[in-house]
């Protein structure tokens, strides 16, 4: 009976083993993913009894190509090829309407955001998905400062700082943590139900916790919530606010790369705006946020 008992423990205990997996990219020189992006963010403020509703709508693709596999990380060139954004006012209507692929005489929005187009930038992709290093996200802010042709320093400036925040070397890695880092350190197996946590910062700063839902042969099923801090400090107006964050990713079990991901978030607190003074306004905004890779 002893034998018996003895003889189960272990196949269980292999069971177990053979259930852990390692979660991570397994990505090839030469393979490219075509990345579509669209985000719906509504910011509703309260003044004076007066609520003010702003909704931007972005939609984007990027193509992202591996160019090298080095000390387990990737060396990836991604580019944009699409990006339009929208945002309407339920007070002023459309304050702007973006297509970067369609530029308009005149239109200085679309001018600079054609001229980002197909611009290679280089990104360094650890194996779970953190982005170590971003090159070339300031040539893009460059290249969007030429082309709006505006020759006042201090409106320049602006701009620049501004642009930076998003399109920048920094600004860009974060952006696309969202949607690449969700594995565990390379060190680490998981079976289905065991969770980890990493986090990111910038001007949305996420601590998550990710739990695998599933695994077979051809998929990977993540989960994700995360406690977020948003903090904005610009020229027109300031935010600090808090909230959660929810996501849900299907993923190519074969490359670690996404199929789907959405990404869903409320947060709330209050915005200054430096002409009203220290007048606190209640602020509140919800995203919704879906990466669908399609070739």
């Amino acid at each position: 009976m002893k034998k018996l008992f003895f003889l189960a423990s272990v196949l269980l205990c292999l069971t177990s083993i053979n259930a852990q997996t390692k979660l991570e990219y397994k990505l090839s020189v030469g393979d490219v993913f075509i990345v579509q992006q669209n985000a719906k963010q509504v910011i509703t403020q309260e003044m004076q009894g007066m609520s003010h509703e702003l909704t931007n709508d972005i939609t984007g693709e990027y193509k992202m190509k591996v160019l090298e596999k080095k000390d387990g990380a990737y060396s990836i060139e991604m580019s944009f090829t699409d990006l339009n954004m929208k945002m309407t006012s339920n007070l002023q209507g459309v304050l702007m309407d973006v297509k970067a692929k369609e530029v308009k005489e005149g239109d200085i929005q679309s001018t600079m955001f054609n001229s980002i187009l197909n611009v290679p930038v280089k990104i360094t992709l650890a194996s779970n998905g953190n982005i170590t290093n971003v090159d070339g996200g300031d040539k893009l802010v460059t290249k969007m400062m030429d082309a709006s042709g505006i020759t006042d320093a201090t409106t320049l400036a602006t701009i620049k700082t501004s642009l930076g925040k998003e399109y920048g070397t920094e600004g860009l890695a974060n952006s696309f943590k969202q949607m690449t880092y969700i594995y565990p350190n390379a060190a680490n197996k998981v079976a289905v139900g065991d969770t980890w946590e990493n986090e990111y910062s910038g001007k949305l700063n996420t601590k998550n916790k990710w739990t695998l839902d599933a695994q077979d042969a051809n998929t990977t099923s993540l989960s994700c919530t995360a406690d977020v801090v948003m903090t904005v400090k610009d020229a027109n107006a300031n935010m600090d606010l808090t909230g959660t964050q929810t996501t849900k990713v299907t993923a190519n079990a074969k490359t670690g790369f996404i199929n789907t991901m959405e990404v869903t978030g409320t947060s709330d607190g209050n915005s200054t705006i430096p002409m009203l003074g220290d007048q606190k306004i209640p602020t509140t905004i919800t995203s919704t946020i879906i990466y669908k890779t399609i070739e």
